[in-house]
């Protein structure tokens, strides 16, 4: 694994766009994600820069680009992300560089440069590719065990949790971007009371709070990914709802998994966090206890224990349609870092991919919910109120169990450290309605 930073990283750059040298900015000259836009003339790739976005056709048909970073943008005139991620990691970077260069105060061709820029609040964001696959994995052992105490309470973690990254195949048909409408999924479900199950509107509509990543460059089928080589397949990272519901999970997934509980809609921010942004952030993987097992040989890398981790920290707000008509500002109601999973996403690559699995450019891979050791650190309703037995209360004095109609969750991310500037992931966010 490289995490070496480049000039694209330095902490003393600024953009000649004004709003992307503000603090509390998610898309510093530092950060410049990837995304998909859609205007009144079709669908564009686009990199975030402060409040606006830089339209790589227009740039193109301007001739701002060379080399590899002019095969590089070639690859972004269709209106997808697929074929950019579908090269090597070096154009990625290519593109990245030349895009940091043409931003930066001093940029002898700025007046070009502004040409090509848009509002953001002027243009709808859409999914950043076509999504194949998704596969949704179970990686905090915070949240494995919490989760677990209320089913299992005297063994709750799973014998093969501390061996393996556990996982389960989800739809890809019913990933959306954020903003998309949350309909309140109807299915079978049966309370511990009841001699059968009972038809309709779920009751227990929960969120979890995790983060995805993105396959860049595939792997061929019956050829697995060893753990050295998992960075060089990742292109980027985004924010991921799962939205659940509880008791129609709870009813079905026995013996199979999750089903109709998940498949309803999962949520991800638009965004594309490269992996090269995220590199001043990369720490060590979660140090083992001596008592956990050892990990099997192809689990197992030095670079990964060194830089495995992600020092990412997620916060969750909700906001009820009480509180939006009487103007009461969102309420933050948890936190986690994803410094705190228990395998790293390049183990959850090679693991994915151990038994000869080909992984496609595009495919969505979730970390599972991002949960922290301490109080207020729960990424899911289940966890934070004990499956509906402790209800927490908010701004408006109201009680939540689980999500009611008209209830907005909003997912935000940070990466901060001393010395290099703090990046964002921009917002995932999804408002309940009922589905009559």
């Amino acid at each position: 694994m490289n995490i070496e930073l480049n000039e694209t990283h330095n902490p003393s750059l600024k953009s000649w766009v004004l709003s992307a040298n503000m603090k509390d900015c998610d898309f510093p000259i530092q950060n410049l994600p990837f995304g998909v836009f859609k205007d009144t003339i079709g669908h564009h790739v686009g990199i975030a820069i402060g409040d606006q976005i830089l339209d790589i056709s227009k740039a193109h048909q301007l001739g701002l680009f060379t080399d590899e970073s002019l095969k590089a943008a070639e690859h972004c005139l269709k209106g997808s992300l697929e074929p950019l991620m579908s090269l090597e990691s070096k154009y990625w970077s290519a593109i990245r560089l030349t895009v940091s260069s043409l931003l930066r105060e001093g940029c002898a061709l700025r007046n070009k440069v502004e040409t090509c820029l848009v509002e953001a609040k002027n243009v709808e964001m859409l999914l950043p590719c076509r999504i194949g696959d998704f596969t949704d994995f179970f990686t905090s052992i915070h949240h494995a065990t919490n989760a677990g105490k209320l089913m299992r309470p005297d063994s709750p973690l799973m014998p093969n949790f501390k061996h393996l990254p556990v996982a389960y195949h989800s739809r890809s048909s019913s990933i959306f971007a954020s903003g998309t409408k949350v309909l309140r999924p109807h299915g079978q479900f049966k309370a511990k009371d009841q001699e059968l199950p009972s038809f309709g509107p779920s009751r227990r509509l929960d969120f979890e709070l995790e983060l995805g990543f993105f396959i860049g460059k595939s792997n061929s089928i019956g050829s697995p990914i060893q753990l050295s080589e998992a960075e060089d397949h990742v292109f980027g990272m985004c924010l991921l709802n799962d939205w659940s519901a509880r008791d129609i999970q709870a009813w079905e997934y026995q013996p199979l998994g999750p089903f109709l509980g998940k498949s309803f809609l999962t949520t991800i921010s638009p965004w594309i966090i490269t992996l090269e942004a995220l590199r001043p952030f990369r720490i060590s993987s979660l140090k083992r206890s001596s008592q956990d097992p050892a990990l099997l040989p192809y689990l197992i890398d030095l670079n990964d224990q060194k830089f495995g981790g992600l020092d990412i920290q997620l916060e969750v707000s909700i906001q009820s349609q009480n509180m939006k008509e009487k103007n009461i500002a969102p309420q933050s109601i948890t936190k986690s870092s994803f410094a705190d999973q228990y395998w790293s996403i390049f183990q959850m690559v090679t693991h994915h991919t151990v038994n000869g699995c080909n992984l496609n450019t595009g495919d969505l891979i979730g970390s599972g919910t991002v949960s922290g050791p301490n109080e207020g650190e729960s990424g899911c309703f289940l966890e934070m109120t004990q499956g509906g037995s402790k209800p927490i209360t908010l701004k408006d004095g109201s009680e939540r169990r689980f999500l009611e109609d008209g209830d907005e969750i909003m997912f935000a991310a940070k990466c901060k450290h001393a010395t290099h500037t703090t990046i964002g992931f921009g917002e995932c966010r999804g408002i309940i309605y009922p589905n009559n």
